[in-house]
């Protein structure tokens, strides 16, 4: 006897799996732009910016299908090591994304990281977008010139700068970046890679890991789905039975 095939989930059945689940938080660690690009034949620029255009979907679909919060892993701390050409393309991409970002009607947007290595002109327009957008009901993180080791120990010196001389737990979490949106439930990484690469080190002590073999220009609306159905077959029992 045959089995009968599964009708395919439209985008109502994900909307329930999301609320079933409690999944509130999703962070995508984009990775495999410039391999896209080079598999291509293609300068590593226009994996970026195809990757930068993906990123634009990638979050509206996340926010269409109820998630609440999106961070995304833009550029690490180490990236600054890259071509100094690509990490131009890279200034460029968020430069523009701003002047977009502005023209969104309810994405809150944060950026997470260490400004003072950023051009002064676009450091400026990272907090405008932050105080135009802040309090909107959907929030998207942008992890920029971001470590997370590095934001545990800008944690514990803020904490510190207040003058707390016995650093907790709970001193650590009031004082990330994040601190004001719940941690990721589900991190997604793309580009057939298996760690998560200095990112989000404080936050994802309990997060559910999805590792898909796409490269990032590559994942799309269906493949975010399979990262939701799977986080919805798994039990979280943060540390209990």
């Amino acid at each position: 006897m045959f089995k009968k095939k599964k009708k395919p989930l439209n985008t109502e059945d994900i909307i329930d799996v999301v609320k079933n689940s409690g999944l509130r938080h999703i962070a995508y660690i984009m990775d495999g732009n410039g391999r896209w690009a080079t598999a291509r034949s293609l300068p590593r620029e226009l994996g970026h910016s195809a990757g930068a255009k993906n990123f634009k979907e990638i979050v509206r679909y996340s926010r269409n299908v109820g998630i609440r919060y999106v961070t995304v892993y833009a550029f690490s701390t180490e990236n600054w090591k890259r071509p100094e050409r690509e990490v131009a393309a890279i200034m460029k991409l968020l430069d523009q994304y701003i002047d977009e970002a502005e023209l969104e009607d309810e994405i809150e947007f944060l950026f997470i990281g260490d400004r003072e290595s950023v051009d002064p002109r676009i450091r400026e327009r990272m907090t405008s977008l932050e105080k135009l957008t802040v309090g909107r009901p959907f929030r998207v993180n942008i992890a920029f010139n971001y470590g997370g080791r590095d934001e545990i120990v800008h944690a514990v010196n803020l904490a510190i700068s207040k003058g707390i001389t016995t650093i907790t737990e709970k001193d650590v979490s009031e004082n990330v970046y994040t601190s004001d949106c719940p941690d990721p439930d589900l991190i997604v990484r793309t580009g057939a890679e298996f760690r998560i690469s200095n990112f989000l080190m404080w936050q994802s002590a309990y997060s559910e890991l999805y590792f898909s073999d796409k490269m990032w220009p590559e994942f799309k609306p269906e493949d975010v789905d399979a990262a939701i159905i799977e986080f919805s077959k798994r039990k979280r029992r943060f540390g209990g039975v």
